[in-house]
């Protein structure tokens, strides 16, 4: 059994969880082996997650758009991907 964005999903969670490591270790004591480790990971959850979006046939411009964003781009887009179908004809209709 497969879940719908089960990739995009991890990678947005790594992509989160290896930011706030990157930031933490960067106020605190900055030591570089963390981020030698650390920052490739989150470059690489930043990258699937952008190409994961694009490539994502139900996902709109704008969602593809906030997936650039780094740390919660990934998050936004899950969000945006588990809208409802009458949840979207509601937000894209004029008023």
């Amino acid at each position: 059994m497969s879940r719908p964005h089960a990739a995009l999903r991890a990678a947005a969670a790594v992509e989160l969880g290896s930011l706030a490591v990157l930031l933490v270790n960067l106020a605190t004591t900055h030591l570089p082996p963390v981020s030698s480790l650390v920052g490739p990971l989150h470059g690489c959850a930043y990258l699937f997650v952008v190409v994961a979006a694009a490539r994502d046939a139900g996902c709109d411009p704008a969602g593809k758009m906030l997936a650039w964003l780094p740390g919660i781009g990934g998050l936004l887009v899950l969000r945006r991907l588990a809208r409802t179908p009458r949840e979207k004809a509601a937000s894209d209709s004029p008023r």
